[in-house]
């Protein structure tokens, strides 16, 4: 027997024998509700003979996972010859909870909990994964290889420099943009796809967070088929929320400096418009949900992607020659028109330029904010359209134009003080 067996540190296996337990109980507890057989004692057993076997040697972890397949096998038998139904996805996750209980054995702490969580994820959503696989189109299936070329194919193969001579185009910043805008928008709409039906307010959330105004234009049309117009300002404001907390995502990713510009702003706005979420809360005494799928497009397609790409590239350009002419005031301005096309590639271009040094990342984060509020203001025109009542229309108007006069004044106040470049700078 090796001689370190005989002197494990007490404090690091008591740890580690609490994280498999613990990871063993979270996957058990969710068995145990689905009224599985196998549960919270099989899972925390089976994590914790993993966490042993590794303390030992790698034979013993082989023995292990043999003893578990085993273990798998004789369940499954047991269930067949009962005329029972057999437990493929309880058995997979009984050897992703001796594994996750080896890697706890060889030290890993992030790994294996991180795992444990995603699997119990994935086993509580059985029925919205289920009805989200049942529905999928061969469009949203195209979206997926789509992604996946994008993300894992192409932009291995893209050049990481200026292709001319004027330092104007760099490939491999316009396809990391395209991935991270594309990426998020993807992934937020399978949320909507899986959740969207739990009520309106809910896919507003999501939506707002794939395309702010493709949403609150089907919202309006929502609430106006419903006869229930005065839910648009309440859609509204969720909707902007959503779409301010992306941006500041995005210009985060590129340039984490970039949050002591976007952070304040962004949120006294959406403070603003969560204020009046509560007030009209409360003013219906009611918070009605409505049973609908919101129908948004893929976020990702062949002709989607060509649209970020040349757009990022133009405000790229663009922003960069105005820039070198007038300064950061000039990537302001192109942040404002940008942002009535698409908030999102716009933040992105102006923090790919904060990345590269061509702006400060203050420039990048007031650029993100402007073209939030450029996008918001979208909503004016297709709330004046489709809805027809003067009030409500009224009301509407008042409190939109409070969240951008409110966003418009902390921008004021960052340029007049300089607060962001003093955060910047204490952040050196």
């Amino acid at each position: 027997m090796e001689e370190h067996f005989l002197h494990f540190n007490v404090g690091d296996i008591a740890l580690k024998m609490a994280v498999a337990v613990g990871i063993g109980m979270l996957i058990g507890l969710e068995r145990n509700w689905s009224h599985k057989e196998a549960g919270i004692r099989t899972f925390s057993i089976v994590s914790l003979i993993g966490m042993l076997s590794a303390q030992i040697n790698e034979s013993i972890v082989v023995a292990g996972l043999i003893g578990i397949l085993l273990l798998v096998l004789l369940s499954n038998i047991r269930s067949f010859l009962a005329e029972r139904n057999t437990e493929i996805t309880t058995s997979a996750a009984m050897i992703a909870c001796y594994i996750c209980g080896v890697l706890i054995g060889l030290g890993h702490i992030f790994t294996p909990v991180a795992a444990t969580i995603i699997i119990t994820m994935l086993l509580a959503w059985k029925t919205e994964l289920s009805r989200f696989a049942g529905g999928l189109e061969t469009s949203e299936i195209r979206s997926a290889i789509i992604m996946g070329l994008i993300g894992f194919v192409i932009y291995p193969l893209l050049p990481n420099r200026y292709i001319d001579p004027w330092q104007l185009f760099n490939p491999c910043d316009a396809w990391i943009s395209i991935i991270a805008i594309a990426g998020i928008g993807f992934l937020n709409y399978i949320f909507l796809k899986v959740f969207s039906s739990k009520g309106l307010y809910l896919g507003a959330v999501f939506g707002g967070l794939i395309n702010s105004t493709a949403t609150i234009a089907e919202m309006t049309t929502r609430v106006k088929e419903a006869g229930t117009p005065s839910r648009i300002t309440m859609l509204s404001s969720i909707i902007n929320i959503s779409m301010f907390t992306r941006n500041m995502v995005l210009a985060a990713i590129f340039v984490p400096l970039s949050l002591t510009a976007t952070l304040l702003p962004l949120l006294a706005m959406s403070c603003m418009a969560a204020l009046w979420i509560w007030r009209d809360y409360h003013a219906s005494k009611k918070f009605e949900e409505t049973e609908v799928v919101i129908k948004l497009t893929s976020p990702i397609s062949g002709k989607k992607i060509v649209s970020f790409g040349l757009l990022f590239i133009l405000i790229q350009v663009g922003g960069t020659l105005i820039t070198r002419a007038l300064g950061g005031s000039g990537m302001i301005v192109t942040g404002f028109f940008g942002g009535l096309v698409s908030s999102a590639s716009t933040t992105a271009a102006a923090a790919t330029m904060a990345m590269h040094g061509q702006i400060s990342a203050s420039i990048a984060g007031s650029t993100a904010i402007i073209s939030s509020m450029s996008s918001a203001m979208i909503d004016f025109p297709i709330v004046w359209k489709n809805i027809k009542d003067k009030k409500l229309v009224k009301s509407f108007t008042l409190k939109l134009t409070s969240v951008l006069i409110i966003g418009v004044t902390a921008v004021t106040l960052d340029h007049v003080f300089n607060i962001s470049e003093y955060l910047i700078k204490m952040l050196h």
